[in-house]
């Protein structure tokens, strides 16, 4: 599988604390973790996912390279800014969603239109105009994030 951890690039320690341990998880178990390649969120999900041996693809949003984190092992450059988080909402089987601002929305947003598995880890709290709630898994940490993603991955394969 290929999960993406997407967050706020400003972040708070309990932030990237999740985000390193979801690294870690999604490593550990043998799945890819994409993310926007940046700093904050990405930068220790990226972390966690290399020190565990895992493999790490950043979507980056600029023309080049830079502001690139250090874990990131495959960079993708696409000059694209935000329009680039369609990309990784696309690529990814399941997302898990730690923190973030308007552009980590804007991904859960994409996972949703195009029928991804969310979970969420101190994320945004949604719900439709009718007031019923978006399909945003609530998780307590890393392990239950990733047991939600493949098993709603396995799930949207049946």
């Amino acid at each position: 599988m290929i999960i993406a951890v997407i967050g706020g690039e400003s972040s708070s320690h309990d932030e990237e604390t999740a985000a390193y341990e979801t690294g870690l998880e999604i490593a550990r178990r043998g799945h890819v973790l994409v993310c926007g390649g940046r700093q904050g969120v990405m930068r220790e999900a990226c972390r966690g996912a290399r020190e565990a041996g895992g493999h790490t693809i950043g979507i980056l949003p600029g023309d080049d390279r830079s502001g690139m984190n250090e874990f990131v092992e495959f960079p993708i450059v696409t000059g694209m800014g935000y329009a680039r988080n369609t990309i990784i909402a696309r690529t990814a089987d399941a997302l898990v969603a730690i923190g973030g601002r308007y552009g980590t929305l804007s991904e859960i947003a994409f996972a949703f239109l195009s029928g991804k598995p969310v979970a969420g880890i101190g994320t945004w709290t949604l719900a439709l105009p009718s007031g019923q709630e978006a399909p945003l898994a609530r998780c307590r940490n890393a392990r239950e994030a990733i047991d939600y993603c493949e098993r709603a991955s396995a799930a949207a394969r049946e």
